[in-house]
């Protein structure tokens, strides 16, 4: 059968997220933390899909995320730790947010 759609698609904005729709979320997940991005649009008031309001939080607005290329420290530690666990995703990941 399958899980239910996270929410109606109908009257859903799309596209690029303006300065006020990232305010908005920011503001609602200071106040009440992550959680559950189903009811998170409705609440916060935005037009948006949970799924859409995750993916801006957590790959945009979240603090502590680092844009740009490696630094040569960086990609020592990367190397070293793909030669010790292979293409093994989780260790590695594990290990660099110690």
């Amino acid at each position: 059968m399958g899980r239910a759609p996270c929410c109606e698609k109908v009257g859903l904005k799309k596209g690029k997220w303006t300065e006020e729709e990232d305010e908005l979320l920011t503001k609602y997940i200071k106040a009440n933390g992550e959680g559950s991005w189903r009811s998170l649009p409705k609440n916060a008031g935005l037009l948006r899909c949970g799924k859409s309001c995750r993916l801006r939080w957590v790959n945009y607005l979240k603090g502590g995320i680092k844009r740009g290329n490696f630094s040569a420290e960086e990609e020592d530690t990367i190397v070293n730790l793909q030669a010790s666990f292979g293409n093994r995703f989780v260790p590695i990941t594990t290990f660099i947010h110690k």
